[in-house]
């Protein structure tokens, strides 16, 4: 099953970005369910993720989202995850 997540960050919380991304990236290559992944842009300045999980369960996405570095530091002020299927690509 694909999910999306959809993470906003919280406002002025870049620096918490920038301190947790190795972390994160270190955690997406660990868990091997991240099809696509990428920041949520304003401008050139990261303001939130959309993640592509690949996973048995909403469950399963629930447990990987608040299991991510980024959650744990706090960086998020809102986080959806949605059921999604792929047609194009």
């Amino acid at each position: 099953m694909l999910i999306a997540l959809i993470a906003k960050d919280k406002d002025g919380a870049l620096q918490t970005r920038k301190d947790n991304r190795a972390d994160h990236l270190a955690y997406i290559e660990q868990t091997g369910v991240v099809s696509q992944a990428g920041p949520l842009l304003d401008g050139d300045e990261m303001i939130g993720s959309l993640v592509i999980l690949e996973v048995e369960d909403i469950t399963a996405a629930q447990t990987w989202a608040e299991n991510d570095p980024y959650a744990k530091a706090g960086l998020f002020k809102s986080v959806e995850l949605i059921p999604w299927k792929k047609v194009i690509g």
